[in-house]
């Protein structure tokens, strides 16, 4: 006969544990499962102030119904509510004459044995705002947390924001991403609209990792160069291609601080900006003209698709070409590489991903009451995105092959 497969879920009801229930059911009037939550609440009370009294005994070094010739010795209780997972709960914590005696169970000073920061934290990560966090808290657990205690449970998360931000970084990134998202944060009574600015690379060995999060909101050229100076006091020295939309001040500060660096503007943005005063009727046509300019097979096929492209819609939208002319040669770093390779390259859907995780808090709060607050749901929504992020990307071999042929000597073998 075959052998029955127990499930690594399933309970098993021991002689103990059917006993423990036979006592609860004695003990208690349960009817209900709120009854349950109720027995259970209070035994857990008696359970910590079992725990505190041989916690006691080994402070004191002889039990309570022993004698002793020490100067120091119990001296009655004190009374304590902590916050648990079934609501309020009454402890009593065993003292001592001397003061001397520091339980471990429940520490002194600590009002919450529920785990509650963590919780508050991946609420706070999947975008909530306090108040949502609060009144959620109080539906499932029953008792009252303020936004204050919310924002400070979430304060702790600064230095480690801080942490991650002067991390040490590889020396070499083959492409760096650089993407903006902006938001409503409330900045002295005052509703505005900020940045919140992205860098995500792409590792020699192709994995994604974004390199720094940071909300503001005056682009220029001194903005830019401080952000890749700190980039390169964190130990980066080189980067093939920093793709990015036509950010104000980026050129310039990538040609001070990354002179060998070439930077690509990012062709979905390039498509987005060009159809944007473009109506429903014209939009697909228009988009596959374009694309007919960034799958060229060389630069000088480029331009003649550029020129089609500009003549054809020219009559009626003027103006809807101005920047491919404009911005042609920071559009021409990829025709040194083969297809797959550009898709790499000229576009920031490899941070499209994360940006999606980033749109979500968007959606979750219309106004940020701080930038810093905004800072602190970026940083968490940042791991709760990258945590999968452990493969390099897709075609990434033959795309590596090929960067370190046109960036000779530049990249690790």
């Amino acid at each position: 006969m075959a052998k029955e497969k127990t499930s690594p879920h399933k309970v098993v009801m021991t002689e103990g544990k059917r006993d423990i229930i036979r006592g609860l059911l004695s003990e208690y009037d349960i009817q209900t499962a709120q009854d349950i939550q109720e027995a259970l609440k209070d035994l857990l009370g008696g359970t910590i102030k079992e725990m505190m009294e041989s916690e006691m005994d080994n402070h004191l070094g002889y039990e309570k119904s022993e004698r002793s010739d020490s100067d120091d010795y119990r001296n009655g209780y004190k009374p304590k509510t902590v916050k648990s997972r079934y609501g309020e709960v009454e402890i009593e914590v065993p003292q001592d004459r001397k003061s001397t005696f520091e339980p471990q169970v429940v520490k002194k000073g600590q009002k919450d044995i529920s785990d509650i920061d963590s919780k508050i934290i991946s609420m706070y990560a999947k975008g909530m705002t306090t108040r949502q966090i609060s009144d959620t808290i109080e539906d499932i657990y029953g008792f009252d947390v303020s936004e204050g205690f919310i924002s400070d449970v979430t304060d702790k998360l600064l230095p480690q924001i801080e942490e991650w931000q002067n991390r040490p970084l590889d020396e070499v990134y083959p492409v760096v991403y650089i993407d903006a998202i902006h938001y409503s944060v409330k900045d002295n009574g005052i509703i505005r609209k900020m940045a919140a600015y992205v860098i995500l690379g792409l590792t020699c060995e192709g994995k994604k990792e974004v390199l720094s999060l940071s909300v503001g909101d005056n682009e220029s050229a001194k903005y830019w160069l401080n952000v890749f100076n700190e980039l390169k006091n964190r130990g980066v020295q080189d980067i093939m291609i920093i793709c990015a939309d036509g950010l104000s001040g980026i050129k310039e500060a990538i040609t001070t601080a990354f002179p060998k660096s070439e930077y690509q503007r990012c062709m979905v943005h390039m498509v987005r900006n060009t159809l944007k005063y473009v109506p429903n009727k014209d939009m697909k046509a228009f988009a596959a003209d374009l694309k007919t300019i960034y799958n060229a097979v060389s630069e000088d096929e480029g331009v003649k698709a550029r020129d089609r492209v500009t003549e054809k819609w020219s009559s009626k939208y003027p103006n809807a070409m101005k920047r491919w002319v404009e911005n042609w040669d920071v559009v021409t770093p990829i025709f040194k590489f083969s297809k797959d390779v550009r898709k790499i390259i000229y576009t920031t859907n490899a941070i499209e991903s994360l940006n999606s995780s980033y749109r979500k808090l968007n959606r979750q709060r219309s106004v940020f009451p701080s930038d810093q607050a905004l800072l602190k749901a970026l940083y968490l929504a940042t791991f709760e995105a990258t945590k999968k992020w452990t493969q390099p990307i897709h075609n990434w071999g033959p795309a590596y092959g090929e960067m370190c042929i046109m960036y000779e000597g530049r990249l690790p073998d």
